[in-house]
Protein backbone atom coordinates (compact mmCIF):
# COMPACT_ATOMS: atom_id res chain seq x y z
CA UNK A 1 0.00 0.00 0.00
CA UNK A 2 2.82 2.40 0.86
CA UNK A 3 4.57 1.65 -2.41
CA UNK A 4 1.41 2.48 -4.35
CA UNK A 5 1.08 5.80 -2.48
CA UNK A 6 4.72 6.67 -3.13
CA UNK A 7 4.39 5.86 -6.84
CA UNK A 8 1.23 7.96 -7.10
CA UNK A 9 3.02 10.90 -5.44
CA UNK A 10 5.97 10.57 -7.82
CA UNK A 11 3.61 10.45 -10.82
CA UNK A 12 1.84 13.62 -9.65
CA UNK A 13 5.15 15.46 -9.21
CA UNK A 14 6.39 14.35 -12.65
CA UNK A 15 3.14 15.37 -14.30
CA UNK A 16 3.47 18.81 -12.72
CA UNK A 17 7.05 19.15 -13.97
CA UNK A 18 6.09 18.14 -17.49
CA UNK A 19 3.18 20.56 -17.51
CA UNK A 20 5.45 23.32 -16.22
CA UNK A 21 7.97 22.76 -18.99
CA UNK A 22 5.27 22.93 -21.65
CA UNK A 23 3.76 26.12 -20.28
CA UNK A 24 6.97 28.09 -19.79
CA UNK A 25 7.19 29.08 -23.46
CA UNK A 26 3.51 29.98 -23.48
CA UNK A 27 4.14 32.30 -20.53
CA UNK A 28 6.48 34.39 -22.63
CA UNK A 29 9.91 32.86 -21.93
CA UNK A 30 11.89 31.50 -24.85
CA UNK A 31 13.71 28.19 -25.01
CA UNK A 32 17.07 27.91 -23.29
CA UNK A 33 19.80 30.00 -24.86
CA UNK A 34 22.53 28.16 -26.72
CA UNK A 35 25.76 27.66 -24.77
CA UNK A 36 28.02 30.65 -25.60
CA UNK A 37 25.78 31.31 -28.59
CA UNK A 38 27.02 28.09 -30.22
CA UNK A 39 24.58 26.60 -32.75
CA UNK A 40 27.02 24.40 -34.68
CA UNK A 41 25.52 20.92 -34.32
CA UNK A 42 27.34 17.60 -34.53
CA UNK A 43 26.56 16.42 -38.08
CA UNK A 44 29.39 15.63 -40.50
CA UNK A 45 30.87 18.61 -42.31
CA UNK A 46 32.78 18.50 -45.59
CA UNK A 47 33.91 20.95 -48.25
CA UNK A 48 36.63 21.76 -50.75
CA UNK A 49 38.80 19.89 -53.18
CA UNK A 50 42.02 17.90 -53.12
CA UNK A 51 45.20 20.00 -52.91
CA UNK A 52 48.91 19.26 -53.20
CA UNK A 53 49.94 21.85 -50.56
CA UNK A 54 51.47 19.82 -47.72
CA UNK A 55 50.50 19.84 -44.07
CA UNK A 56 53.23 21.55 -42.05
CA UNK A 57 51.95 21.77 -38.48
CA UNK A 58 49.21 20.67 -36.10
CA UNK A 59 48.56 22.63 -32.91
CA UNK A 60 45.81 22.99 -30.34
CA UNK A 61 44.35 25.80 -28.24
CA UNK A 62 41.96 26.33 -25.34
CA UNK A 63 39.21 28.96 -25.46
CA UNK A 64 36.41 29.94 -23.07
CA UNK A 65 33.66 28.06 -24.93
CA UNK A 66 35.53 25.51 -27.08
CA UNK A 67 38.82 23.71 -27.69
CA UNK A 68 40.60 24.08 -31.04
CA UNK A 69 42.77 21.98 -33.37
CA UNK A 70 44.60 23.85 -36.15
CA UNK A 71 45.97 22.10 -39.23
CA UNK A 72 48.36 24.41 -41.12
CA UNK A 73 49.37 23.93 -44.77
CA UNK A 74 52.09 25.44 -46.95
CA UNK A 75 49.69 26.69 -49.61
CA UNK A 76 46.03 26.85 -50.56
CA UNK A 77 43.95 24.08 -48.98
CA UNK A 78 40.19 24.02 -48.40
CA UNK A 79 39.27 20.33 -48.53
CA UNK A 80 38.13 18.30 -45.53
CA UNK A 81 35.55 15.81 -44.26
CA UNK A 82 35.03 15.74 -40.49
CA UNK A 83 32.44 13.77 -38.55
CA UNK A 84 31.91 11.48 -35.59
CA UNK A 85 32.78 7.82 -36.08
CA UNK A 86 35.61 5.35 -36.46
CA UNK A 87 38.85 6.64 -37.94
CA UNK A 88 41.07 4.39 -40.04
CA UNK A 89 44.75 4.79 -40.87
CA UNK A 90 45.42 5.92 -44.44
CA UNK A 91 46.66 3.10 -46.67
CA UNK A 92 46.48 0.41 -43.95
CA UNK A 93 42.89 0.46 -42.72
CA UNK A 94 43.78 0.03 -39.04
CA UNK A 95 41.12 1.34 -36.63
CA UNK A 96 42.44 4.15 -34.40
CA UNK A 97 39.69 4.04 -31.73
CA UNK A 98 41.56 1.57 -29.46
CA UNK A 99 44.52 3.98 -29.36
CA UNK A 100 42.66 7.31 -29.04
CA UNK A 101 41.52 8.71 -25.67
CA UNK A 102 38.03 10.18 -25.31
CA UNK A 103 34.36 9.28 -25.07
CA UNK A 104 33.74 10.13 -28.75
CA UNK A 105 35.93 10.15 -31.83
CA UNK A 106 36.01 12.76 -34.60
CA UNK A 107 37.25 11.38 -37.92
CA UNK A 108 39.31 14.10 -39.65
CA UNK A 109 40.15 13.58 -43.32
CA UNK A 110 42.13 16.43 -44.84
CA UNK A 111 42.27 16.64 -48.62
CA UNK A 112 45.99 17.37 -48.70
CA UNK A 113 49.15 15.32 -48.11
CA UNK A 114 51.50 15.31 -45.14
CA UNK A 115 54.45 14.92 -47.50
CA UNK A 116 56.18 17.01 -50.17
CA UNK A 117 56.74 16.41 -53.91
CA UNK A 118 59.68 14.11 -53.09
CA UNK A 119 57.37 12.08 -50.78
CA UNK A 120 59.26 13.21 -47.67
CA UNK A 121 57.12 13.72 -44.59
CA UNK A 122 56.35 17.34 -43.76
CA UNK A 123 55.20 16.70 -40.17
CA UNK A 124 57.24 14.92 -37.50
CA UNK A 125 54.54 12.36 -36.61
CA UNK A 126 54.48 8.64 -37.32
CA UNK A 127 51.21 6.79 -37.94
CA UNK A 128 49.50 6.22 -34.60
CA UNK A 129 51.48 8.92 -32.80
CA UNK A 130 49.77 11.26 -30.35
CA UNK A 131 50.24 14.78 -31.70
CA UNK A 132 49.43 17.07 -28.75
CA UNK A 133 49.59 17.35 -24.97
CA UNK A 134 45.99 18.05 -23.98
CA UNK A 135 46.36 18.29 -20.22
CA UNK A 136 43.79 20.74 -18.74
CA UNK A 137 41.66 20.90 -21.90
CA UNK A 138 37.91 20.88 -21.26
CA UNK A 139 36.88 18.93 -24.35
CA UNK A 140 39.85 17.62 -26.34
CA UNK A 141 41.32 14.33 -25.09
CA UNK A 142 43.63 13.20 -27.91
CA UNK A 143 44.83 13.94 -31.44
CA UNK A 144 46.31 10.90 -33.23
CA UNK A 145 47.94 10.94 -36.68
CA UNK A 146 46.38 8.34 -38.97
CA UNK A 147 48.84 8.80 -41.83
CA UNK A 148 48.86 10.29 -45.29
CA UNK A 149 48.22 8.33 -48.48
CA UNK A 150 47.40 9.33 -52.05
CA UNK A 151 47.03 12.99 -51.10
CA UNK A 152 44.78 12.53 -48.05
CA UNK A 153 45.83 12.96 -44.42
CA UNK A 154 43.89 11.49 -41.52
CA UNK A 155 43.64 12.27 -37.81
CA UNK A 156 41.55 10.82 -34.99
CA UNK A 157 40.48 13.54 -32.57
CA UNK A 158 39.28 12.16 -29.25
CA UNK A 159 36.81 14.35 -27.37
CA UNK A 160 35.09 14.06 -23.99
CA UNK A 161 31.66 13.34 -25.55
CA UNK A 162 29.76 13.87 -28.80
CA UNK A 163 29.58 17.67 -28.81
CA UNK A 164 28.90 20.40 -31.38
CA UNK A 165 31.78 21.33 -33.66
CA UNK A 166 32.55 23.69 -36.51
CA UNK A 167 35.21 23.80 -39.22
CA UNK A 168 36.78 26.99 -40.58
CA UNK A 169 39.22 27.55 -43.44
CA UNK A 170 41.48 30.52 -42.70
CA UNK A 171 43.99 32.29 -44.95
CA UNK A 172 47.49 33.23 -43.81
CA UNK A 173 50.00 33.86 -42.58
CA UNK A 174 51.50 34.56 -46.00
CA UNK A 175 50.50 31.90 -48.52
CA UNK A 176 49.61 29.38 -45.79
CA UNK A 177 46.09 28.12 -45.14
CA UNK A 178 44.64 26.63 -41.98
CA UNK A 179 41.78 24.24 -41.45
CA UNK A 180 40.47 24.84 -37.94
CA UNK A 181 38.34 22.42 -35.92
CA UNK A 182 36.53 23.90 -32.89
CA UNK A 183 34.70 21.56 -30.48
CA UNK A 184 32.33 23.12 -27.95
CA UNK A 185 32.70 22.40 -24.24
CA UNK A 186 28.99 21.55 -23.98
CA UNK A 187 25.66 21.69 -25.81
Amino acid sequence: MRIRSALTAVAVVLAGLVAGVGSSSAAGSSSAAAYCGITWGSAEKSAGALSDAPLTEVRTGRHDCYDRVVFEFAGPVDGYAIGYGETWTEGEGLALSPYTAGGALLRVSLRAPAYDDAHQGTVPYAVGEHVANLLRYSTLRDVVFGGSFEGYSTFAVGVRARLPFRVLVLTGPGTHRRIVLDVAHQW
